[in-house]
């Protein structure tokens, strides 16, 4: 129960597809909203911890799914840690490339990427290397 259908799914009403809640709430899903807060709110404050923990940043990583494909979700983030000098540009942002990229403004404090992944790619080598291992017996 607790690893398929509760966070995302629970709140939501019904889907932990980002796209799907993002959606929802622009629909004016109320349980797709407080999910998409409380998502966005559970991020930022990570990044805040790290910040406190690292005594700074010098860069922040968007990647993965979400981090990839979701500029409204970035840019709500971002928006709210102005405070530590993260200023991202809104027309960089909303680019959808599938390659490496900055999306902060030249006068951020802090650069911002987005950086593609093929999670695939990683799986699959790594069983490779696996499959490939000697095996130990006593």
């Amino acid at each position: 129960m607790l690893n398929k259908h509760s966070g995302l799914q629970a709140i939501s009403g019904g889907s932990s597809d980002m796209r799907e809640i993002e959606n929802g709430m622009l629909e004016g899903d109320k349980n797709c909203k407080l999910a998409y807060d409380m998502y966005e709110y559970r991020i930022r404050k990570q990044i805040g911890a790290y910040v406190a923990a690292l005594n700074g940043v010098d860069a922040i990583v968007f990647t993965a799914g979400v981090g990839e494909n979701a500029s409204g979700l970035r840019q709500d983030i971002l928006d709210q840690l102005s405070w530590m000098g993260v200023e991202v540009d809104p027309e960089l942002n909303k680019i959808r490339s599938g390659t490496p990229r900055i999306i902060s403004k030249p006068s951020s404090r802090v650069k911002i990427m987005v950086i593609p992944t093929n999670e695939e790619l990683v799986i699959a080598r790594d069983t490779l290397k696996i499959v490939k291992a000697p095996v130990v017996t006593k």
